[in-house]
């Protein structure tokens, strides 16, 4: 026992991190959330979403990943990222093309039924491609001015979205297509690469934005499609496509200044029991509901620490790797939840897309703890009088 004590003390020294830059604000944020999260799921009432069991593990289960990751030099993982990739994407493709593949209780092929748990692979996706990329970006850094390496690093996202939009999971599709951008911009390519593929891209959008709403597309399934027409039509599909999102925004509504569970207390008869998903896609709907308004603000300032302190540590970051891997979670967090919230409030089509740190979801849950974890280990890393930071990068590049 001794012997291994003095083995991981040894191991914790040699790293020589910086520990006094470990990000104890961000862990108690989001140690925060997850209390919320656990609170709201165990007053929807549905069964075994809220088990103080199931939250409890669940909990558990992020601070350890949270713990594990912080520690595991980003290098050091980074040096892995072809077999990550690899795997990430037959994973992804396995949802659909083995038996494995599970469309649980939607129409969507997105779980692999390992029978004692379901997972959802295009969650982990989403940080093996942030990863990819971020390594793929600094190995040709030199080469960011050349269109082969735009479109290299175009086909490492391409190339599993594609297998996800076969799933039929456009949303996260969205983001891994967002993700691809933001990190792009932000890796220091010049208008030489952007302006001839921004002239491309505007027509083909155009046609493309026609082509969706004709009755002989076949890009969108009638769902996917659907709900785009129906939220640029609100009136017309009040009780068909758009009747979850009239009644989440009600239910929001009626939660007022200071939310029902502090004015009414405890009961049965909530606005929410209306809208479908309320555990995940619409998990802002019951919190706008029991909380209100001042509810809601405290929960975005929770959620706004995350995602500032994700571009703080891009800024700090010792290194261009470590700058994008910051970049890419921030961005991620930062749509997702732009993303959520909207859908809730009507003010976007809806989509299923998981609010970080509050939905219901083991898969997500995880690999967002995984993404925090990472994210502490770019901060408590050693300051080098030769690394690069975000300003330096991209005053490099201007």
């Amino acid at each position: 026992m001794v012997n291994i004590k003095e083995k991981i003390q040894h191991w914790l020294t040699s790293k020589r991190y910086n520990w006094k830059n470990y990000d104890v604000g961000l862990l108690l944020a989001v140690l925060t959330l997850s209390l919320i999260s656990s609170y709201v799921l165990s007053l929807l009432g549905i069964p075994n979403v809220g088990s103080f069991k199931r939250q409890l593990v669940s909990l558990i289960a992020g601070l350890f990943i949270i713990a594990v990751f912080s520690l595991i030099d980003y290098h050091t993982i980074c040096m892995y990222v072809p077999i990550l990739y690899i795997i990430s994407t037959i994973m992804v493709a396995c949802t659909r093309f083995s038996p494995l593949g599970s469309k649980g209780s939607t129409d969507s092929y997105r779980w692999l039924d390992f029978k004692i748990v379901m997972f959802q692979p295009s969650e982990l996706c989403k940080i093996v491609i942030i990863l990819t990329l971020a390594t793929f970006l600094m190995q040709h850094r030199d080469r960011l001015d050349s269109f082969k390496t735009f479109f290299l690093a175009c086909l490492i996202a391409i190339l599993p979205t594609a297998f996800i939009l076969v799933q039929s999971d456009l949303s996260s599709s969205v983001v891994i297509m967002v993700l691809l951008i933001i990190m792009l911009i932000s890796s220091g390519m010049g208008r030489k690469i952007f302006g001839p593929v921004v002239a491309v891209l505007i027509p083909i959008s155009g046609f493309l934005i026609w082509y969706i709403q004709q009755p002989f597309q076949k890009l969108l399934k009638p769902y996917q499609l659907e709900r785009i027409t129906g939220f640029l039509n609100p009136e017309s599909e009040a009780l068909g496509i758009m009747y979850q999102q009239n009644n989440s925004v009600l239910s929001i509504a009626s939660g007022k200044l200071y939310g029902k569970r502090l004015m009414e207390g405890a009961s049965e008869s909530r606005n929410y029991k209306t809208v479908d998903v309320i555990e995940s896609d619409f998990i802002w709907t019951p919190i706008s509901e029991e909380f209100g308004f001042i509810g809601c603000m405290v929960v975005l300032a929770l959620l706004s620490v995350i995602i500032i302190k994700c571009f703080i540590t891009a800024k700090r970051a010792r290194d261009y790797m470590g700058m994008m891997i910051a970049i890419g979670i921030g961005s991620m967090f930062c749509f997702q939840i732009f993303f959520n919230i909207g859908v809730a409030t009507s003010i976007l089509p809806n989509t299923g897309l998981p609010l970080p740190f509050l939905s219901n979801g083991l898969s997500s849950l995880l690999s967002n703890m995984m993404a925090i974890g990472i994210l502490i280990n770019i901060r408590i890393q050693p300051n080098r009088g030769s690394s690069s930071s975000f300003a330096d990068s991209l005053n490099s590049h201007s």
